[in-house]
């Protein structure tokens, strides 16, 4: 049985919390009773419903090391879909999923600066993995103004002592769908300076699929796949990368001493515009670092600043690996069946990101600013009106207007 219909991809069968006890947040509060934190830190299968809607602010939680709350706990589905208008927002930290079996949907998650003053380290992704992380879903959620990466899947690379070990120890089995990956914050505490990224695949992250998101106003890695790793990117729009939209990258400081693993990527049926901030001649895919990558390419289009055909492949300057360009599928997810890449912005549009029946405002602007090709890459929220201050809301959670082995809405005769 898939997570819920729809879903796709090697995880899609997972049960998150499927069969467990229901957990009402019915505080706005980060931690304490009847809050977020304390549903995820609760043990067995679970599913967590919200009887309040708003903001939920976690810098109590989170300071200059420390800029995520983790999942620790197994067997999880987070239903974001359950809260009353305006929906779920956390912002001020990030989430990492540090376990297995995980389902988050219909989530905002917006860091920020957080008041950090620039290059001092503060750098929270808005929800990663890491660790062995394995069958994880993240759908329908809005994941902007991080410092390091919107959405990422990552982990220890080289735990074990051979490719599948390093495999299994990291990373794999991954869905991200549907998602709002925007404006990834430039100039701004990263220790490194310019850091506007969307989503990193970590060196031998596998059976990772990518699919049906919007990726705008981030400088690079619509996502970057690093080495080794196996990624699907389908039916994706990306609107106003900077220096880079996909890439694949096995860099040589992790990899000197051992031997390559090749590289997987299937990428079909994407769109890329180009916008105000995109370099000139930027391709759909550049290889970076020195080994090679194995790659599906079909039906993609790609667009310049004037609506004119851009290179679908790029080898970036000193690069010696080679891109493999295979006529089969290299690794394909189960369950997909991808749209023309003729339908997938407007596709994508209309149904990326957390509760697109129900879009906040900051949703609304990046969709449309994508639409008509105004949106801009930005160093903070403050240059897009920071934080969202929005009413707190209440709604009592009834079990019988749901199905809970799926967590979607029963339909009615009315609807």
């Amino acid at each position: 049985m898939r997570a819920f219909p729809g879903a796709v991809g090697w995880a899609a069968g997972t049960p998150g919390g499927r069969g467990g006890q229901i957990l009402r947040v019915t505080t706005l509060k980060p931690n304490g009773p009847g809050s977020f934190l304390a549903a995820l830190n609760t043990k067995g299968p679970r599913i967590i419903v919200f009887e309040v809607g708003g903001v939920i602010d976690l810098g109590s939680l989170t300071g200059p090391k420390n800029t995520s709350i983790s999942i620790k706990e197994p067997y999880v589905t987070i239903a974001g879909q359950t809260a009353p208008s305006p929906g779920i927002t956390f912002i001020r930290g990030g989430i990492a999923i540090d376990t297995h079996d995980v389902v988050i949907r219909h989530i905002r998650v917006r860091p920020g600066i957080a008041g950090h003053p620039k290059k001092t380290g503060w750098e929270p992704d808005s929800i990663d993995t890491s660790s062995a992380a394995t069958d994880i879903i993240v759908d329908h959620c809005s994941l902007t103004w991080s410092i390091d990466e919107n959405l990422s899947a990552s982990g220890k690379a080289f735990t074990g002592a051979t490719p599948d070990e390093w495999r299994k120890n990291t990373s794999h089995r991954v869905t991200f769908s549907n998602n709002i990956i925007a404006e990834g914050l430039s100039h701004a505490t990263h220790a490194s300076g310019e850091h506007s990224k969307g989503s990193l695949i970590m060196d031998n992250v596998t059976d990772v699929l990518i699919i049906g998101n919007l990726y705008a106003n981030c400088s690079q890695r619509h996502p970057l796949a690093k080495g080794g790793t196996w990624v699907a990117v389908i039916n994706n729009f990306m609107f106003n990368p900077g220096v880079q939209a996909v890439g694949y990258r096995l860099p040589d400081v992790l990899w000197h001493d051992r031997k390559f693993e090749l590289g997987k990527m299937d990428l079909v049926g994407n769109v890329m515009r180009a916008g105000a901030d995109t370099r000139d001649g930027l391709a759909l895919l550049t290889l970076e670092g020195i080994g090679d990558l194995s790659v599906h390419l079909r039906d993609n289009l790609v667009f310049d600043r004037d609506g004119k055909p851009a290179p679908l492949t790029g080898i970036a300057k000193g690069a010696t690996g080679h891109i493999l360009e295979q006529s089969a599928r290299v690794n394909w997810p189960p369950h997909v069946n991808p749209l023309a890449a003729a339908e997938v912005e407007e596709t994508v549009l209309r149904n990326a990101g957390a509760r697109p029946w129900d879009r906040d405002a900051i949703d609304q602007r990046i969709v449309r600013q994508s639409r008509d090709r105004t949106g801009r890459i930005i160093d903070s929220e403050q240059q897009v009106g920071g934080y969202p201050s929005l009413a707190e809301t209440r709604a009592s959670f009834q079990p019988s207007e749901w199905d809970l082995t799926t967590m979607e809405r029963k339909k009615t005769p009315a609807n």
